[in-house]
């Protein structure tokens, strides 16, 4: 059974860093593409950022490059998101998503068939 179980949200002030992690089980980890999506209420769920595990190939929304990291520990089967710079814009349920390795950069949740059931991120202003 294909497991992602998301941690490490939680209350930061603006300006602030988190690290979320998502820990994968039940399936090939080291071919895969894992992305990291965001819901604020309301709005639509996007992508932040996604890693290839194979090649270690990273992308990142606008929004975020340069104060986001991905990376992927293929040995203990978890990928990371680095957040510092927090804005209050950034107030979100995070997830994880595992999908096929061609979709590596792709932030369409339909490429990805394995979810998370999140991790909330709160930022005050």
């Amino acid at each position: 059974e294909v497991q992602l179980v998301e941690s490490g949200g939680g209350v930061v002030q603006a300006g602030g860093s988190l690290t979320l992690s998502c820990a994968a089980s039940g399936f090939t980890f080291d071919d895969y593409a894992i992305a990291w999506f965001r819901q604020a209420p309301g709005k639509e769920r996007e992508g932040v950022s996604s890693i290839s595990t194979s090649d270690g190939r990273t992308y990142y929304a606008d929004s975020v490059r340069g104060r986001f990291t991905i990376s992927s520990d293929n040995a203990k089967n978890t990928v990371y998101l680095q957040m510092n710079s927090l804005k209050p814009e950034d107030t979100a349920v995070y997830y994880c998503a595992a999908g096929a390795p061609h979709y590596s950069g792709s932030y369409y949740p339909n490429h990805y068939d394995d979810w998370g059931q999140g991790t909330q991120v709160t930022v005050s202003s």
